[in-house]
């Protein structure tokens, strides 16, 4: 097999790879759907659903608190309690989330929130908590602030958001009873309350010390307990909804695959193409900013470019520019808190780093291996014998050494079968002459 034909084989493993990591995706997402609707604990009418809450708002939560509601639906359930302890997330998951929790009320299903010991419903959370029945909070817990932040927004679009997000929260406690002064602070001033506080300010609707204790406030604690976790596809969703982690899985994988070009091992394609799938699938799930995918995919075409250029600075220079597209890729999505935090710029900065060895790598290791292979390679088939496995008129194939090459007679034309000699390679072409059949010995009598 050519060169050429090596590199167009391995770039069609590639593109088949993407395809059935596509194809693997879509039927986890089916599957994850219908068992997660067809497994579930089993329920009587008297039931209390509990919502294990333990995560941040995202597209996971959003999918699962459908579930729970869905669940509590389907059993007639007496109530949903909400076990809370969250630092928030995106907006639009939050509003989705008390769309459903609306939904469970319209269906004659109240919902609660408990927040647990020393647990958190900040942010988004404190939206969602707001949107329920009663809010119970355990020691040490907090409710809010519930500030929303447009990362990378202008100040009208900051406070245009601001205003709509203090107009919702208000009227999700306006619908309880709740307290609409204390409610504007925790958005205008970025103001949390104590379990406490929350009860004094009548934020909260009282305090409990355990789940235990909350169901018997709530007049529950004799119904039979079904708990529902977040399930495996849940679990996933939730993963690929950080916008930071998306960029890097999609960045990783281009330079892993561009890696496995320079020396073959396949491993790094297959990881390569499952990086770069899941890191769209991520960005696709939270309406990632068009300008950071953009920015993504010059800098993928960058470290592409690598392939041709061989120096590494090219790989250097792609895995930067990644780095801002990933930084834009959370740019004008409303979130509570914000996601760029000290840990991401970290993050961010280690990936540079990373880049900065791969480039070093090619241009210092690989780069002269390559030369010296390409130099070896060509010196070592001058001389070496073959068979055409065509007619070389003067053009045609002939094996050496295993290998199929393009060739071209030096010597008339050679009938398939014919043994040759290589006496040249000049690119992908070698050039041959054939090897005549040695006349018989003269007949010694």
């Amino acid at each position: 097999m050519t060169s050429l034909s090596r590199k167009r084989f391995r770039f069609s493993i590639i593109v088949g790879l993407f395809a059935l990591t596509l194809l693997l995706l879509l039927a986890c997402s089916f599957l994850g759907c219908t068992l997660a609707q067809s497994i579930q604990p089993a329920a009587s009418e008297n039931t209390v659903v509990i919502a294990n809450f333990n995560v941040a708002v995202d597209p996971g939560s959003s999918s699962f608190m459908s579930r729970v509601v869905s669940t509590a639906q389907g059993d007639h359930a007496a109530a949903i309690v909400i076990e809370m302890n969250t630092p928030g997330g995106l907006l639009s998951d939050m509003t989705d989330i008390v769309t459903s929790i609306q939904n469970a009320n319209a269906s004659g299903i109240p919902t609660y929130t408990f927040i647990v010991p020393n647990g958190l419903g900040a942010s988004a959370g404190s939206y969602i908590a707001m949107a329920t029945n009663k809010i119970l909070m355990g020691p040490g817990s907090e409710i809010g602030p519930s500030t929303p932040i447009v990362v990378g927004g202008t100040d009208l679009e900051q406070n245009h958001t601001q205003a709509a997000m203090l107009s919702y929260l208000q009227s999700l406690a306006a619908d309880w009873g709740r307290n609409q002064t204390a409610v504007y602070y925790m958005v205008q001033t970025n103001l949390a309350f104590s379990a406490d506080g929350a009860v004094a300010n009548h934020v909260a609707d009282g305090e409990a010390s355990s789940l235990s204790d909350a169901l018997n406030q709530l007049g529950l604690s004799g119904n039979p307990q079904v708990t529902l976790n977040e399930n495996i596809y849940e679990q996933l969703l939730s993963v690929l909804s950080d916008s930071i982690l998306d960029g890097i899985l999609f960045l990783v994988g281009v330079v892993a695959i561009v890696l496995d070009l320079f020396h073959p091992t396949i491993v790094l394609s297959i990881l390569g193409v499952i990086a770069i799938v899941a890191g769209l699938v991520g960005a696709e799930s939270i309406g990632a900013s068009w300008l950071g995918l953009v920015i993504l995919a010059l800098a993928a075409a960058l470290i592409i470019l690598e392939l041709k250029l061989g120096h590494g600075f090219a790989l250097i220079a792609g895995v930067i520019l990644g780095a801002v597209g990933i930084y834009l890729l959370t740019f004008e999505l409303p979130y509570s808190p914000s996601p760029i935090t000290n840990i991401v710029v970290v993050e961010l900065a280690l990936l540079v780093a990373f880049g900065v060895l791969i480039g070093l790598y090619i241009r210092w290791i690989i780069k002269p291996l390559r030369r010296r292979t390409k130099m070896t390679g060509a010196e070592t088939l001058i001389g070496k014998t073959g068979t055409a496995i065509s007619d070389l008129k003067p053009k045609g194939e002939v094996r050496v050494e295993g290998e199929i090459w393009h060739a071209e007679s030096l010597s008339g034309d050679i009938v398939n079968g014919e043994k040759v000699c290589v006496k040249a390679l000049n690119g992908l072409v070698m050039k041959v002459e054939k090897i005549p059949i040695p006349e018989p010995l003269p007949d010694a009598s």
